[in-house]
């Protein structure tokens, strides 16, 4: 009997749950346990970002479980700064295969692929002046990285950090992988859930900065696109901002590839794949790996909540940047744009328009902006691509 029972000992001194509640900073991964559950809970219960959140909430749930060592950053983040094939292949395991995506830098253009195949840029064409509007918004990017830079961060940590402001998942991983791999987990969980908390943050600033009058405009209807400027917009913007700043040529390459395959309306079964199966699979790889890169060794101290904290000034500074823009716009137009379309600047699309539209509704009910802010939100897409291009080209 008292073998068993020394048995029974053994298995638990080995055990998960002795690394927790007896090993020398178990509490960690008590509270990544916990924080990972409550990822969980608002992507279920509140449907908050729950494509995104769901699978990083259990990915950091996973390697977060001691002893399970499901994924190995030092494979990845090491003093050589560059992958250490020969422990991959020795040590690696599913994760750390899937991980590859996110560190050569694979998924982030293919959602963008799958984004530019469900994207209509004919509100931007119709009003190129949306434009404005949402490089206006992506100040916020430059502003928080001055922030971050007071706060002692290096200048890749500072980019990496500022990009949250882009309210752009996917563009933040791409440019934190790039330039500060050892806060991918840290930056992503930040801006997916800034993004998810769109509807919260932004009414608050866009009252605040606009007046009655101002959010009552109701804005002309926009001129008809031809088929014809539809197929060329995306020749053109590929050309143009692969010349001007190349190092955002393969996410807005990639966009502009997707969105060329709806509008041509020839390759209709490559077209629904990368909008739907290919992205699908894509989201799930991206979402998970990254997930799995939140150890409680990484994502419990002092700088993650520095991030947060910047990410949600960048954001804010970004959506008042894209309201004053309007504001100009609406003195300039002779009271003609709504300043409100501004806040739509970010690239949170399209839930950045429907909050634009659900503001200027409840100030006037029979006023229809979505359309309108539709453009600035599809500019703001191709805005923070091409900030990330101009941070990486500056800082890689």
């Amino acid at each position: 009997m008292g073998a068993i029972f020394t048995n029974i000992a053994e298995i638990f001194a080995n055990s998960g749950w002795a690394q927790i509640f007896f090993a020398e900073g178990g509490w960690k991964y008590a509270v990544m346990i916990g924080v990972a559950c409550v990822l969980l809970y608002l992507a279920i219960v509140h449907q908050f970002e729950p494509l995104l959140l769901l699978p990083i909430g259990f990915g950091m749930l996973m390697t977060n479980l001691p002893l399970d060592g499901i994924f190995h950053m030092d494979i990845f983040i090491n003093e050589t700064q560059h992958i250490n094939w020969e422990l991959l292949g020795t040590s690696g395991g599913m994760a750390d295969y899937i991980y590859l995506g996110v560190k050569l830098g694979i998924y982030p253009p293919l959602i963008f692929l799958g984004i530019g195949t469900m994207t209509d840029f004919e509100p931007l064409i119709a009003r190129p002046s949306s434009l404005l509007l949402g490089a206006a918004a992506q100040l916020g990017i430059f502003f928080t990285f001055v922030g971050a830079k007071i706060l002692g961060f290096t200048n890749k940590e500072a980019a990496s950090i500022g990009i949250i402001g882009g309210a752009d998942g996917p563009t933040a991983i791409f440019v934190t992988t790039r330039l500060a791999p050892h806060l991918l987990g840290s930056i992503a969980v930040a801006a997916y859930c800034y993004m998810a908390l769109v509807p919260v943050i932004q009414p608050p600033i866009m009252k605040a900065l606009t007046s009655k009058k101002e959010r009552t405009v109701v804005m002309k209807q926009l001129r008809a696109v031809t088929k014809t400027e539809r197929i060329i917009f995306p020749i053109m913007v590929t050309i143009i901002v692969s010349l001007i700043v190349p190092d955002a040529a393969v996410l807005v390459g990639m966009l502009m590839l997707g969105n060329l395959m709806k509008e041509c309306g020839v390759v209709d079964r490559i077209q629904k794949t990368a909008g739907n199966e290919l992205m699908n699979i894509i989201t799930i790889f991206l979402a998970l790996s990254v997930g799995c890169t939140t150890s409680a060794n990484t994502f419990l101290n002092s700088r993650t909540l520095f991030i947060i904290v910047l990410g949600l000034i960048a954001f804010s500074f970004g959506t008042a940047a894209g309201v004053l823009c309007g504001k100009v716009m609406y003195v300039l137009t002779g009271g003609q744009v709504n300043p409100l379309i501004g806040s739509a600047g970010v690239s949170a699309v399209p839930m950045a328009a429907r909050v634009s539209q659900k503001v200027g509704q409840s100030e006037n009910p029979s006023n229809f902006l979505l359309m309108h802010a539709m453009g600035p939100n599809v500019a703001g897409v191709i805005g923070s691509a091409v900030a990330a291009g101009i941070l990486i080209n500056i800082f890689g």
